[in-house]
Formats: C-alpha cells, structure tokens, sequence
C-alpha cells in the first residue's frame, strides 16, 4: 500500500514556443508526503516514541539546499528528547557540479563532518560516491575518519573483501542499536569509469536472498538502506521481517510504501526533502517526508563555507545569467518542459528525457549556467522514432512516475514525457535523448523502438536555447 503521494497528475503540455511559457501556474513547492493515515492505513500509535531516522539520499553536491538541510537536521534533533539516527543513502557527491569537482568536494565533505556531530550517522555507498575520489576505498576511510559509519555490499576486486561491512550496529539510545544494512545498486556503467574494474557489486535480489537473513539476525530493529532502485528494492522487499524497515535510493523518487509494520521510502534527490521514520515502543512507526527550501536560512556551521566556495571558485560564464525563470517549478513539471523543448526542436509530437538526467528543478527568477548545468546534468544526442497512437499511449502510461500511481506500477528507470499536437492515427514522431534510446528497455518497458539521430542538436543546447529564446 503506497501511504501517499502529493504530485500533481500530469496533463499533455500544450504546443508552445519556449521552455517557460504557460508553466508558471504549475508551479509548486516541494512535494511533501504527509505521515496522516489514509482510511486503508492503520491508525496512529499513542505509543512513546522510541527513536527517529531522520533519512535521505542522492543529494547530488546540492549546494543551494546543504546549508538549509543541515539546519533542519539540526532543529528536527533538537525537537525531541529521543534517540536519533540520520542516514544516508548514497550519492552524495556530483562530478557534473564544476564547484564540486575544482574544490574536491570541501562542501560536501564538510557537511558529512558535521552530521555525527548532530547524532550518529549511517552513510550506505552509492555510485556517485566516488566521482571526486575515484578510490572508492579512499572515500570509505575518510567517511569512517569523520566519524561516519559506512556500510556496503560492495567488493573490491584486488583484495576480495567488502570495503564497508554490510551490516552494522549503530546505537539507538539506551542499551539499544539499530542495524543497518547496505545494498548497493550493480549497474556498473553508472559509476566513474576509472573504478569499474575495482568493483564487485552483487545482484542486489540475489546478494539479499543469500544474505539478509543472516544480516539481520538478533537485531534490536532492522534499516535496510539500498542504493539499488526500486525494481531492484521489489526483490528484497519480502524478505524483510514485519517491522524492518527500508529506505530507497537512485531513481530520484519520492514516495512511501506499508508493508504490514515495515515502512519503505524513497527520500526525493538534491537535497529539496528529507524523510522521518517515527519507531514507537510498541513496534509501529510512522514516516513523513519535509521539503527543504533553498531559501531557508543555512546552518552557520557550514554557511559561510559554502558562500566562500561558491564565489572563489566560479567563473564569470558560469554565473551569468541565461535566462528567467518566473516561478520555481517541480523536478517533475521541469522535465516535462524540457521535454516539450526536445520535441519541437526535433519536429516531434511527443518528446521524453531520462528522470536522471534532470538534477533539479528550475529555480524561480534569474537561471545562470552553474544552475542550469544542476538542472539539466548530462548533453545526449537526440533521437528520433516512429510509433503508432496506441504504443505512444503505452509510453506515456509508463512515463512520469512523480505522480500519483500504485506501488506494482512503480518501475524505477523512467522518463519525463510531454505530448505536443499529435495526430490521431500513426504514425507519430517521438525523440528522446540517447541515454534513453539506448537503455530502452529500462527506461520504456520495450526493446523494439528504432531509433535514428538527428544531425546538429543536442539536449543542452536545446534547452539552453528555450530558456533564452523568450
């Protein structure tokens, strides 16, 4: 049962000349799952509270929203007298953020220094973990030096060995411990290249049916954290005990799930929310989600950090200002419009791009390029097919996973997807940017979509152009 999901449903986008044009009223904040039960949900417990996990993932180097989340942690500890855990599953770190990459990362390693300070910290390895660091080892023993406590189900291939444990016990208050286990995804194209060869990720489903059980045996409680995706999490899923609970990561959703007493979330990306497990003595729990605006005041252990960083280290090009933004859209609405802009750049009637090669969502007011650049991660070709109105129904069902759909339907890999006019019988033009058109299965469901380039545009250039071309 999928406890609640507060996005907006998608309708087709209408034909239009620029990115932001007509989107302004689709605005909204950051979706916030609320932790009140639906009439199916079972009640609130009045039982003590006996902890909270305070959770998230693919923070991405979001240096807009760091300071703004670490000040939440630190207020959420402070607001009430329990134990507390906050755990993080993976992808912290972005190659794609320039700052990140000339400063080595001191932003986001000064952030994760500071956690542990707030209460104990569990840190899961994700594949993004390793883009400053490319010595996945390296990054393990700094997190471990700050004071973090790592796990994974990660090998190295030179020694055999873990370079985390899998499983480990945190405290969680008073003569208890939480243990947490790590699970990492194994699509190993999506890691630095460099470190591939170092890598031994097991299948995720496989490594969990070999190895919870005994994972988890004569624990206190029970998090598993997985960095694997959704379709990968489906797997593991039954094998959890009733109360065991498990946090997502890697498709950039946001969305909770009840099993029974165990509670699964995916924590949304780029720091714009963070997720609640509520644990109360009598074994229930409950889980909220709490959008972090970019806006907020930062906490000031880190904000004159990030502000020093940030002005040393771009350049003029990289914060001038490219285009206007006049209201702050949704990640989901900003795929969507880039969407749009890929298909009348490419003379199609319906146009998709990857949910992950889209960082974050746009901003309201000026866009420079270091913003557009967290905006839209990754350049691609575009590419174009043709299909009939019945196989473009079937892509568009399975596109735009931020709304409202069941937990069964949720799929992982997917795609932003926005119809402009399009005929009424076939056959009708599609493109996609080439990440997709390659990984088709993934991110369409299907395997037979035939694919041609088009010559002279690429995604960067054409939703840099819809932004200024106003």
């Amino acid at each position: 049962m999928e406890i609640n999901s507060a996005v907006p449903s998608f309708a087709p986008l209408p034909h239009r000349r620029r990115l932001l044009q007509g989107l302004a009223a689709a605005a909204f904040a950051a979706p916030v799952i609320a932790h009140t039960a639906q009439a199916d949900s079972p009640p609130v417990s009045t039982a003590p509270v006996m902890g909270r996990i305070l959770a998230m993932s693919d923070i991405h180097s979001a240096y807009d929203r760091l300071g703004p989340l670490l000040a939440a942690l630190e207020a959420e500890v402070a607001s009430q007298p329990v134990p507390h855990i906050i755990a993080i599953d993976g992808d912290s770190f972005e190659h794609g953020n320039v700052v990140t990459v000339r400063s080595g990362g001191v932003i986001d390693w000064a952030f994760l220094a500071e956690l542990p300070r707030i209460a104990p910290t569990v840190f899961n390895i994700g594949n993004h973990d390793n883009d400053i660091t490319p010595e996945l080892a390296e990054v393990v023993a700094r997190l471990q030096g700050l004071g973090v406590t790592v796990v994974s189900n990660i090998i190295d291939t030179r020694t055999g060995a873990l370079f985390a444990p899998s499983a480990v016990d945190v405290p969680f208050g008073p003569n208890r411990t939480l243990r947490v286990v790590g699970v990492g995804t194994n699509s190993i194209n999506t890691y630095p290249a460099a470190s591939r060869p170092s890598l031994n990720i097991p299948v995720p489903g496989e490594w969990a049916r070999a190895n919870l059980a005994e994972a988890i045996k004569g624990a206190d409680h029970v998090l598993v954290l997985s960095h694997a995706g959704v379709s990968k999490d489906r797997e593991i899923l039954p094998l959890l005990p009733d109360g065991a609970h498990m946090i997502g990561g890697h498709n950039h959703l946001l969305f909770q799930h009840r099993q029974g007493r165990s509670l699964y979330a995916h924590t949304g990306s780029w720091a714009a929310a963070y997720t609640t497990l509520t644990l109360r003595t009598d074994g229930t729990g409950e889980v909220a989600s709490t959008p972090v605006s970019a806006t907020a005041a930062p906490s000031p252990r880190i904000a004159n950090l990030i502000a020093s960083t940030l002005a040393t280290t771009l350049t003029p090009e990289e914060t001038a200002v490219i285009g206007m933004s006049p209201a702050a859209l949704s990640l989901g609405d900003t795929g969507r419009a880039v969407a749009a802009a890929l298909a009348r750049a490419a003379g199609a009637q319906a146009g998709f791009i990857g949910h992950t090669t889209l960082g974050t969502g746009l901003p309201d007011g000026p866009v420079s390029r270091y913003a557009f650049d967290a905006i839209v991660r990754f350049d691609g070709k575009l590419m174009v097919a043709e299909v009939t109105p019945e196989r473009l129904a079937q892509l568009m069902r399975r596109a735009n996973q931020d709304r409202p759909i069941p937990f069964a339907d949720r799929l992982g890999d997917f795609v932003y997807g926005a119809t402009l006019d399009a005929p009424a019988t076939g056959p009708i033009r599609i493109v996609t940017n080439d990440w997709c058109a390659t990984n088709q299965s993934e991110y369409f469901g299907v395997t037979d979509l035939v694919f041609t380039e088009v010559p002279d545009l690429k995604v960067k250039a054409v939703a840099t152009a819809a932004i200024q071309h106003r």
